[in-house]
């Protein structure tokens, strides 16, 4: 057997679902995350608005183990990396931007960078399992999940809580459940907080400011429900 297959023997393996080589998968794996705690903005622009850029919060940075430290926003019904959002119809990423200098920055912050690899460093874990947490952090922007069961005719919205990341990369969003819910606040490891991809309900993550509208039944947004519940 040639000693590349050796070397790498995951590279000619597929992940059925992403199409990509299982090696590259692990390499984009998350092994820490840092909350942004200054306001940074993800710009994105999308095919119905060509001559836009909107912006949406950024929630945290990650570590990969690659070594590339990236943006992380909750879009539509998952945390995503920044630099991956390439849809046409929904968004393409067009870079960072800090509000406060008017500055569009296309690499994390070199404080974030030093951040995550020191801790990275310090931290070494050995865990049994994939799913084992090996951090929670708070939701600094407001996300709030949107459940439906009968699809859009009427939603919850319920706010995100915290980020848990996972041994194997996974980050989960976590929410209250009101029924083992004892005392308050609910803080981020608190028992009565649930994944959201758990509830059979779940359907997307929302703005606060859009989940705000929504609770003030504001006209536009409720004509956006109405195009969800169409498609």
């Amino acid at each position: 057997m040639p000693s590349s297959a050796l070397d790498h023997p995951m590279d000619n393996v597929i992940d059925i679902f992403t199409r990509k080589p299982l090696s590259e998968l692990s390499n984009n794996k998350l092994i820490r995350i840092a909350p942004e705690l200054d306001g940074l903005e993800m710009l994105y622009s999308n095919a119905e608005n060509p001559e836009k850029l909107f912006s949406v919060k950024v929630l945290a940075w990650g570590l990969k183990l690659n070594g590339e430290v990236v943006g992380l926003v909750p879009w539509l019904d998952q945390l995503i990396a920044c630099d991956e959002i390439n849809d046409p119809l929904n968004g393409q990423w067009q870079g960072y931007y800090d509000q406060g200098v008017d500055e569009l920055f296309f690499a994390a912050p070199l404080h974030k960078v030093v951040e995550l690899e020191t801790a990275a460093d310090y931290y070494e874990y050995q865990c049994d399992s994939g799913q084992e947490v090996i951090q929670e952090v708070p939701d600094g922007i407001g996300t709030h999940a949107v459940l439906s069961a009968d699809g859009f005719q009427s939603i919850t919205l319920k706010e995100v809580i915290s980020w848990r990341l996972l041994h194997d990369g996974t980050v989960q969003a976590m929410l209250i459940n009101e029924k083992t819910m004892h005392s308050t606040p609910v803080l981020p490891g608190d028992d009565c907080l649930y994944a959201a991809d758990k509830n059979g309900d779940f359907c997307y993550f929302f703005q606060h400011h859009i989940a705000n509208k929504l609770k003030s039944q504001d006209p536009d947004a409720l004509a956006a429900i109405s195009v969800l519940k169409e498609s």
